[in-house]
């Protein structure tokens, strides 16, 4: 299988930023590492690696924030570890996974590479980089230990995959939407303007970015409880809401599909 590999570099509103895009037939995803006051937010995946050395040589880096496990987030952790000797910040659910390389599907592992084993300590609540100030913000949803980064001097959220997109059509079927839907409100009682995404990339106006998506994952949860009242299956809300099928629920056996965004919010609804 022949993966087409690019990483783009900008910046923005003082924020360095290498977006690792990788394809494959019709199937294209994408990542963004990013790097601020001494501090890189996200570690890309372990294919990507090649790509990504130097941007990460030409900034200064006293630590490594992940925003969350999965192998795109934190793939290359073990070279911070090992070559910059700096700290790894990461929630502290998955501090026990971490400590063994990955774990996940083929499609995956073809994708973003194996994960090597790292040694993370706890997300602190706040923290302090070189000129600014910080919170972490507990947001999971799109896994259970997903966190935010806010830059309280700079008014800046770095939201992990907390939004990806205004109108989410396929999830993973660990991802919870009612949970999604909490971290968003959580969030937003924040003071912030601009996001920095880590798939969508800078987001100047993110807030509102974000207030869409909300209310988009509002509406398709009142849709779907409508017409499950209805008596209509999870296929058949599926055909309604979602009729459109994407190359990655093909490329992925199922584990990115829309019907588990159906299934999540009708299990939340039971708990």
């Amino acid at each position: 299988m022949i993966f087409k590999k690019t990483v783009t570099r900008t910046s923005a509103a003082g924020v360095h930023m290498a977006n690792g895009i990788i394809r494959f037939q019709k199937v294209q995803l994408n990542v963004h590492s990013f790097a601020t006051d001494g501090i890189v937010i996200d570690a890309g995946g372990k294919s990507l690696k090649p790509l990504l050395l130097d941007f990460w040589k030409e900034q200064i880096i006293d630590a490594l924030y992940c925003t969350h496990i999965h192998e795109d987030h934190t793939g290359c952790a073990d070279w911070f570890e090992r070559e910059l000797q700096v700290p790894i910040y990461l929630n502290k659910r998955s501090l026990t996974e971490a400590r063994k390389d990955g774990k996940y599907p083929l499609y995956r592992l073809l994708y973003w590479g194996k994960r090597k084993a790292f040694t993370p300590v706890p997300m602190p609540t706040t923290f302090n980089s070189r000129n600014c100030s910080w919170i972490s913000i507990f947001t999971p949803g799109h896994s259970n230990d997903h966190t935010a980064l806010l830059n309280k001097t700079t008014g800046q959220l770095f939201s992990g995959d907390l939004y990806v997109q205004t109108k989410t059509k396929v999830t993973m079927e660990s991802e919870s939407i009612p949970q999604i839907i909490k971290s968003l409100k959580t969030v937003l009682k924040h003071d912030f303007e601009e996001v920095f995404c880590c798939h969508a990339g800078y987001l100047p106006n993110g807030r509102k970015h974000l207030e869409d998506k909300l209310h988009y994952l509002q509406e398709t949860a009142a849709n779907v409880r409508d017409l499950n009242q209805k008596g209509l299956s999870v296929k058949e809300i599926q055909g309604q809401l979602f009729p459109r099928k994407y190359p990655i629920t093909t490329f992925s056996y199922g584990q990115w599909d829309s019907k588990h965004i159906i299934t999540s919010i009708l299990k939340g609804r039971l708990e």
